[in-house]
């Protein structure tokens, strides 16, 4: 078990916080509002599991992760403000988030559609203006990959389907479908993007880092789902149960919470296999399979 993540792993969740309040507007800058309520959002909290995939799959490909930061930043942006507009009344409803307010709380539900809408806009802004010379071909790759999983063949369609899925009986394969899009999607960008940026990945590792990728979502799914009725609010940062409370489709509510622990664990396991022409410069990725299988949060 490695509920934990290993000391590199935090090095660079550090480093990705850093890059991260260098990046945001300050809330001092006009409309201060507005800022502050980004900044709210993104920083103080989160597993920061995109980015590291991200510093991860650039390692995995022999680049450095000064390439990374940018994008590591941006696939964060967008998971904020991906949370920012689901926890909206018109979506989710929800009132916590990283163990605070969420944003239309803390501030108001205006600010927190400007804030999402500002923060998506940024993210991309960001892989756009490199500072480290990361080649322009290379950047735009990474920005087709990340506008494929934000859009309705990613996260957007995800929220669609999870939407239209409340109070409804799904088989297993269609609530795979719906987590591909919703949480899969921009952690499978996130490797790609690492590896994308580089400018050094062949095209049989972009295969393998996909389909890692596509896996550690699923499997990082099915363990949320599993905490939804194991977790603790304190633990997990939001409200225990709500995706019971809401008579959403979840893993366990469709195959029984042991067959869904076990299907994790399997999910794991192939996402360990898709590497196995990788050497010890895949080592954070697999140790990221390991541990988004293994927390407890």
């Amino acid at each position: 078990m490695r509920p934990e993540l290993t000391e590199p792993l935090k090095r660079l969740a550090e480093r990705a916080e850093g890059v991260l309040a260098s990046v945001l507007p300050p809330a001092t800058l006009e409309p201060c509002r507005l800022h502050e309520a980004m900044r709210y959002s993104v920083l103080g909290g989160g597993k920061r599991l995109r980015p590291l995939l991200c510093y991860a799959g650039m390692l995995a490909v022999g680049g450095r992760l000064e390439w990374a930061d940018r994008a590591a930043a941006a696939l964060e942006i967008i998971h904020a403000y991906s949370l920012i507009h689901d926890d909206l009344p018109a979506m989710d409803d929800d009132d916590l988030r990283r163990g605070k307010p969420t944003c239309h709380i803390a501030f108001d539900e205006a600010t927190a559609i400007l804030a999402g809408d500002a923060l998506q806009a940024l993210a991309f802004e960001l892989i756009t203006d490199d500072p480290h010379g990361v080649p322009e071909r290379a950047r735009l790759a990474a920005i087709r990959t990340l506008a494929v999983a934000c859009g309705s063949q990613g996260m957007a369609g995800g929220q669609a389907f999870d939407l239209a899925a409340v109070g409804q009986v799904l088989d297993e394969s269609e609530l795979k479908r719906m987590h591909a899009h919703k949480t899969g999607a921009l952690i499978r960008a996130a490797v790609l993007m690492g590896a994308e940026l580089s400018g050094q990945a062949d095209t049989r590792q972009i295969t393998q880092l996909a389909q890692f990728g596509s896996l550690v979502g699923l499997g990082f799914q099915i363990k949320d789902d599993i905490l939804d009725i194991e977790g603790s609010t304190e633990a997990i940062g939001k409200r225990q149960g709500a995706d019971i409370a809401r008579n959403k489709p979840t893993f366990p509510s469709i195959m029984g919470l042991d067959a869904a622990k076990t299907a994790a664990e399997h999910t794991r396991e192939q996402a360990l296999a898709a590497l196995a022409s990788f050497g010890p410069e895949a080592e954070l990725l697999r140790d990221l399979a390991h541990h988004s299988v293994d927390r407890n949060s």
